[in-house]
C-alpha cells in the first residue's frame, strides 16, 4: 500500500508563538463553559433561564475573542464575522440544528445543503458583485403567448473557471457535490468542475497531540497534471485539526504541483485547525460558516456537532468500508438525480478516465 503520513507534531510546528498564546487563552475561556456544563448536568440551577443567562455571557466572550484573533488573519474568513448582522440569524439557526442530536440524517443533509448555499454566496457570489449577467428563462405559462423572464445574477465566471473540486473522502463527498452544483448553476456555460478524490483519514486510535493523518494513494483518484496552476476547492463539513488538508497539499507540493489558490470551505472550523492551515499552506484561505473555540483530546471540535461524516453518510463497518460508488448510491435517487452531472463526473474519475 502506498500511504503518505503526516504527524500532529509536524502540524504544530507551523504554529507561531502568538497562535499558541491565542489557543491557550481560548481554552481558558472555554473551561469556564465546561464548568457550567457540569453544574447544569448536576442540576445545580433552579431553572433553565439562570443557566442560559450565565452560559450566554461566557459564549459571548468566546465569540468576541475569536473575532479578535481572526481579524488579524486575512486568510481566515468566518461568515458571521464578515457579513451584515441581519444575515447572522440564518447561520446561527442552521448551526443549532446541525448540532442537535435529535436532527435526523435526512434533516442533517438538508441543513448541510443550506449551509453550503450560504457559503457559496459568501465565497463567490458576493465577491463577484457588482458584476452581474442577465439570464433569460422561458416559463411554463403559455397564455396568451410563451412567457419569458429576465433575472440578473452575480457574474462569477472569472472566479470559478479554473476550479477543481478536491474531495477528502468520505465526509466531504456530498459537500463537494453541493459546491460543484452551485458553480454549475451560476456559471454562464453550465460548467461541471473536474474532481480529484483523495482517500484520507486520521488514526482515531491516537489522541490529538500525537495524531497521524494517512493519505491512501492506492484508493485515491486524481490526475496530477489537472491540478497544476488550478484553483483547488476543498469542501468539508468540519475542519477540526486541518491535518487532512495539509497532508494532501503537502503531498501535491512534493510532486511539484503548484496550485494557483486553495479554498477550504467548511461549515464549522476550530480555531486551531484554521490557524494550522493558513500557517502551513501559503496560498490557502479558510472559509467557515461558524468558528468553534477548541478541540478535545480526541481531536473533536468543541462544542462541535459530532462526526459529520457519519451523520451525513451513516457508519461504515471497519472490515467493509464503502467505496465512492457505494457512497453515492447510498444517497438514493433523490440526491443522485439532483447532482446527476456531478455524479457522472465522479464516476468517470473513479472508473478510469483519469489516472493517478
Amino acid at each position: 500500500m502506498s500511504t503518505i503520513v503526516l504527524h500532529a507534531t509536524d502540524l504544530d510546528g507551523y504554529l507561531q508563538k502568538q497562535d499558541i498564546s491565542h489557543l491557550d487563552e481560548i481554552q481558558t475561556i472555554y473551561d469556564e463553559a465546561i464548568d457550567l456544563f457540569k453544574k447544569f448536568e448536576a442540576s445545580r440551577y433552579s431553572d433553565d433561564e439562570a443557566m442560559r443567562n450565565e452560559m450566554t455571557g461566557v459564549f459571548e466572550r468566546i465569540g468576541r475573542y475569536l473575532k479578535t484573533v481572526v481579524a488579524q488573519e486575512e486568510r481566515i474568513h468566518v461568515y458571521s464575522f464578515e457579513t451584515p448582522k441581519e444575515q447572522h440569524g440564518a447561520a446561527s439557526r442552521l448551526i443549532a440544528k446541525l448540532r442537535d442530536p435529535k436532527t435526523s440524517q435526512s434533516e442533517f443533509l438538508y441543513y448541510v445543503q443550506r449551509a453550503y448555499e450560504l457559503l457559496f454566496a459568501h465565497v463567490y457570489a458576493d465577491k463577484a458583485l457588482p458584476s452581474k449577467r442577465s439570464i433569460v428563462t422561458k416559463t411554463p405559462v403559455t397564455v396568451p403567448f410563451n412567457n419569458y423572464a429576465i433575472h440578473k445574477i452575480p457574474n462569477v465566471d472569472q472566479l470559478i473557471q479554473n476550479s477543481v473540486m478536491c474531495v477528502m473522502l468520505r465526509g466531504a463527498l456530498l459537500p463537494s457535490m453541493i459546491i460543484s452544483k452551485e458553480i454549475q448553476e451560476y456559471s454562464s456555460d453550465n460548467m461541471i468542475t473536474p474532481f480529484a478524490l483523495f482517500r484520507i483519514r486520521r488514526d482515531d486510535t491516537k489522541k490529538e497531540k500525537n495524531m497521524d493523518y494517512l493519505l491512501d494513494l492506492d484508493r485515491s483518484f486524481f490526475d496530477l497534471s489537472e491540478l497544476e496552476g488550478k484553483d483547488l476547492i476543498f469542501a468539508d463539513p468540519m475542519n477540526a485539526t486541518g491535518g487532512s488538508l495539509v497532508t494532501i497539499v503537502k503531498y501535491l507540493e512534493s510532486q511539484g504541483i503548484k496550485p494557483k489558490s486553495i479554498r477550504f470551505i467548511t461549515v464549522i472550523s476550530a480555531l486551531k485547525g484554521a490557524l494550522r492551515v493558513v500557517r502551513a499552506i501559503e496560498n490557502a484561505h479558510v472559509y467557515t460558516l461558524w468558528m468553534d473555540p477548541i478541540l478535545n483530546e480526541k481531536a473533536y471540535i468543541l462544542p462541535g456537532l459530532g462526526d459529520a461524516g457519519d451523520r451525513l453518510n451513516g457508519t461504515d463497518l471497519p472490515e467493509n468500508p464503502r467505496n465512492m460508488i457505494q457512497l453515492m448510491a447510498d444517497y438514493g435517487t433523490t440526491i443522485t438525480n439532483l447532482y446527476r452531472d456531478q455524479v457522472k463526473e465522479i464516476e468517470s474519475t473513479v472508473l478510469g478516465r483519469n489516472g493517478k
